[in-house]
């Protein structure tokens, strides 16, 4: 399960890459590498709603609604984003 602290590594990780990528704005670096960070930062941040998302989810199912299949699919949302 990860945790707020986790969580919020994660967004302060996200947070120093884009104060890197404003700095490359302000170099004018070439197009393709800011894209390649810009990039980066949009898949941190689709992992951590993953994660959140799936956090939210198992923690208001009632434990018996919490089926195989849905723990399946959690962790999938998990691993894919």
């Amino acid at each position: 399960m990860t945790t707020n602290d986790q969580l919020l590594n994660r967004l302060k990780r996200a947070e120093g890459q884009l104060r890197g990528i404003q700095n490359m704005l302000t170099e004018e670096r070439a197009a393709k590498d800011v894209l390649i960070q810009l990039t980066a930062v949009r898949s941190t941040i689709d992992k951590t709603i993953g994660l959140i998302l799936a956090a939210n989810v198992a923690n208001n199912l009632p434990a018996a609604e919490l089926t195989l299949e849905i723990q399946a699919a959690l962790e999938l949302i998990t691993k894919t984003r």
